[in-house]
């Protein structure tokens, strides 16, 4: 696998700084450098230099794209502009790597395979969806679906950690339940794809080990960080009661990962990730 003929799109996201890590001598790009929404530029890009094409780039403000703004921006970005990459994956006989979201389903399996229909509740999973179509239509693609993640950027465990600094103790959705995904985690299993060769599909990947809560995770942090703080739990709908704009969100986000174990890969306990997480944090 040659990793200069590989492009990172999203480079400067949490995904994409945890694959520039992975592959520091790959192709990569950001939403300035090339819009992947505009077909002219998507067109003109120079292809002939790719074997790879690794989309990491998403709306994902999961509220703002129920706006009538933000609904536009997630289509175009989440669906439209994954049409024309696999259009030109398509028409070069390139790979496609594609990261999806448990958000394309409604939350209401206790655990999610890769084969369960897509039943999207909100304006961004349905436009994540319409991107995992678009995606499946090319021969030589990967779609890896996701959950929680987290990396270098804003993120929860993030936001928790500097509320625990200022000592401040949360009330935190307790009724949403699944497993983080750690940005290393999900660019190793991409490797692991790639590098064996895998079976093109649809792959789930996150961490391993027991799922959790919200409020249960951010139990977890406090203990690693040492913050003596109460967290207390709270419902969905508790928490969103003031705010009728927000999202609807998936209740179990659990992933079934025995697909892609089945593959070789050795999943990492999100314990183990999380602690690695706030030792490097606390540096």
């Amino acid at each position: 696998m040659n990793q200069e003929k590989m492009l990172i799109l999203g480079a400067n996201g949490q995904l994409g700084r945890a694959l520039q890590e992975q592959y520091p001598n790959a192709q990569k790009t950001s939403s300035e450098e090339l819009d992947i929404t505009n077909e002219e530029a998507v067109r003109n890009y120079d292809w002939y230099s790719v074997e790879t094409i690794i989309n990491a780039a998403a709306y994902t403000n999961v509220d703002g794209a129920q706006t009538p703004e933000g609904r536009v921006a997630a289509w175009d970005t989440n669906a439209r502009a994954v049409t024309l990459l696999g259009n030109i994956a398509i028409s070069n006989g390139l790979t496609i790597v594609h990261i999806s979201s448990d958000y394309v389903f409604d939350g209401t399996q206790d655990r999610h395979t890769e084969d369960e229909p897509l039943s999207p509740l909100s304006v961004y999973g349905a436009s994540k969806a319409a991107g995992d179509i678009a995606a499946s239509m090319v021969p030589n693609h990967y779609i890896l679906r996701t959950s929680w993640v987290i990396g270098e950027g804003k993120n929860f465990v993030r936001t928790m950690l500097g509320l625990g600094q200022k000592g401040v103790e949360p009330s935190v959705v307790a009724d949403q339940v699944g497993r983080p995904t750690f940005t290393n985690e999900l660019a190793r299993g991409i490797d692991h794809l790639l590098t064996q060769k895998s079976p093109y599909g649809t792959y789930n990947i996150s961490n391993d080990g027991d799922k959790t809560s919200w409020a249960d995770l951010t139990r977890a942090i406090f203990e690693i960080a040492g913050f003596d703080l109460k967290v207390t739990d709270t419902s969905t709908a508790e928490y969103f009661a003031s705010k009728p704009e927000a999202a609807p969100r998936p209740l179990q986000s659990t992933l079934e990962l025995s697909k892609i174990q089945g593959t070789g890969f050795k999943s990492t306990d999100w314990r183990d990730g999380l602690q690695k997480y706030i030792q490097k944090e606390s540096r």
